[in-house]
């Protein structure tokens, strides 16, 4: 298949997809006229997800994936390929959470399932994707990461998640510089607070002198607005790193 006509938009593969920001993003793609593949563990969900969509349910599909497996992670690209033909952009979404501890507290079960899920996860997921779109005709596509403010500046009592979120932002760098030659680029966007998509309250954070503070956040319009931005770029830009944040929330300093 050829690249998308002008005017129309490609397709898109979302991790991460039958919950949370995965699925505002693949929904806010599929409405922008996306083709989107969509990734989880969760089958159930992954179609709760395409029923949200609408009219656009057509142009998604679940896949059902393990990003911690490398042959899962290679069949749901497949997948992307035989729906629709090609791969222009990942959304490199999905990663797990951990108990927020001090280093001397943290389970070694904790570390490897935010490594394995968070780091590994995403690296495979590029790696298949860089893959795809240097050998797809016309060659190119885009990558973007998901990462966090915690990549730049760590909140107390989360050297596991700041440690992955680092490894997210080193893995983004090498990509884009990886794939000059190929057309691919790779950017990262790093939110912050977004309400609960669920309604509920916004629960209270560890601040940088030890004390707990509910923060302010922001809609997750914000996040969605970003991301679409950064996808709708022309193949010869890259929005290399962006940080979506509520003004007020403390990220510079942590303070």
């Amino acid at each position: 298949m050829s690249a998308p006509e002008e005017g129309r938009r490609g397709v898109a593969v979302v991790t991460g997809g039958g919950g949370g920001l995965g699925r505002a993003g693949a929904l806010a793609l599929v409405e922008a006229g996306w083709s989107v593949v969509i990734a989880g563990r969760r089958e159930e969900a992954l179609k709760e997800t395409i029923a949200l969509a609408g009219d656009g349910e057509r142009r998604l599909l679940a896949a059902p994936t393990d990003i911690r497996d490398p042959e899962r992670v290679a069949a749901l690209f497949a997948s992307a390929r035989e729906r629709f033909g090609r791969v222009d952009l990942l959304f490199n979404n999905a990663g797990a959470a951990v108990p927020r501890r001090p280093v001397a507290e943290i389970a070694f079960e904790d570390w490897t399932t935010i490594m394995d899920t968070t780091v590994t996860g995403t690296f495979l997921c590029a790696r298949e994707a860089f893959r795809v779109m240097r050998e797809q005709s016309p060659q190119g596509g885009r990558i973007i990461n998901n990462g966090a403010p915690s990549a730049h500046t760590p909140r107390p009592h989360t050297a596991a998640y700041t440690t992955a979120k680092h490894a997210v932002l080193g893995l983004t760098k090498a990509l884009s510089l990886d794939g000059r030659p190929y057309g691919i680029t790779c950017g990262q966007i790093d939110v912050g607070n977004v309400a609960p998509l669920d309604g509920g309250p916004q629960p209270p954070s560890m601040q940088a002198d030890g004390t707990m503070a509910v923060e302010t956040t922001i809609p997750v319009e914000r996040f969605v607005e970003t991301l679409l931005l950064m996808a709708s770029m022309p193949p010869d830009t890259n929005v290399q790193y962006v940080t979506v944040l509520p003004a007020s929330m403390p990220f510079i300093g942590r303070g």
